[in-house]
């Protein structure tokens, strides 16, 4: 189950329970569903209890169980748990990362797209100033991506300030400069620094355009070993026995690729393509932890293991560079 389908699902929950008579709420257009926060658990969380509950005239936690069971009874979900004022932790069931990564290579560059923005106009009014032009451009994209269409234009007053660079990015060449400007949120000044073109750790673009370079080699070493990927196999737990550490990379880099819709909603709602760029380092060095076991080592042969390791980095290959479009930035296949 993709993070769309189960905002869907915890909809088709809230409707139930209004069907019933258990709520009397009129069914939102939307549910949020993120990573759980501090504190929660399972692999995704809701607060659409605490959205309701005024409209409803209950608590949060009252409106919470109310849809608990409603949740717990979908398909594709294992477990639902209340935290917090409110919050339901929903755990998916073990098919769950394999139809994610199914989901993410089938959709490609269209995967995080939604509809969020459907049929609105988004104004953007910029002053004649090089960063706000840089992020006006980028969010016509990432506005896109929700169904909206965004339209730019000097004109007072103005909506869209970011804070200006403080000299002028264009000698860091395209990529960087765009980079440099887009990463740093509104109101923090970038940097125009030579730090955005040395090819190290400590440059967030090297890790990202890197870890998308990465996982062009692993499926060209692959295909070189006889096997390609298999997104069926994928799983929240290892399939042989192997290091917890091993098991938590493969967590953390499935939460990455199932939060990009959510950094794709928040870019486009907010106005802040930052909030893109810096999900594209977090899901870059989910990657860049988890590829030294996507290849098997000396003499072992492909398992199935390897081709389920395979389809989830291809599938963050395939984030990488959808979202480095998105923000104007090239992606190699090879650096």
């Amino acid at each position: 189950m993709t993070p769309v389908e189960l905002s869907r699902t915890v909809l088709r929950a809230v409707r139930r329970a209004v069907d019933e008579g258990e709520l009397s709420v009129a069914v939102p257009a939307r549910a949020v569903v993120t990573l759980p926060g501090p504190g929660g658990c399972g692999d995704y969380a809701t607060n659409i209890a605490l959205q309701l509950a005024r409209p409803a005239g209950r608590g949060p936690l009252e409106v919470a169980e109310i849809l608990r069971p409603h949740l717990s009874g979908a398909a594709g979900v294992a477990d639902v748990a209340i935290t917090g004022p409110g919050f339901l932790n929903i755990s998916l069931g073990a098919g769950a990362p394999a139809a994610l990564v199914h989901h993410v290579l089938t959709q490609g560059a269209r995967y995080g797209h939604g509809d969020t923005l459907a049929g609105r106009v988004v104004e953007l009014r910029v002053p004649y100033d090089a960063r706000a032009e840089v992020v006006a451009d980028t969010l016509v994209r990432i506005v896109a991506t929700q169904g909206g269409r965004a339209e730019v234009r000097h004109a007072e007053p103005v909506n869209l300030r970011p804070v200006p660079a403080p000299e002028d990015p264009a000698p860091l060449g395209p990529d960087a400069a765009r980079w440099a400007l887009l990463h740093p949120a509104p109101h923090d000044r970038p940097r125009i620094t030579a730090d955005h073109l040395v090819q190290r750790e400590s440059n967030p673009l090297f890790r990202v355009r890197y870890a998308h370079a990465r996982t062009r080699a692993l499926s060209r070493n692959a295909a070189a070993l006889g096997y390609v990927s298999d997104p069926s196999h994928v799983s929240h737990e290892s399939q042989e026995l192997e290091s917890r550490e091993l098991e938590s990379q493969e967590h953390d880099l499935l939460a990455a690729l199932g939060d990009y819709p959510h950094a794709l909603r928040v870019a486009a709602s907010h106005r802040t393509p930052d909030r893109l760029a810096r999900h594209l380092v977090v899901t870059a060095d989910a990657l860049l932890a988890f590829q030294h076991a996507v290849l098997p080592l000396g003499d072992e042969k492909p398992s199935a293991a390897h081709r389920a390791r395979l389809a989830l980095a291809e599938a963050a290959g395939t984030v990488l560079a959808g979202g480095l479009s998105l923000l104007g930035i090239s992606a190699p296949d090879y650096l």
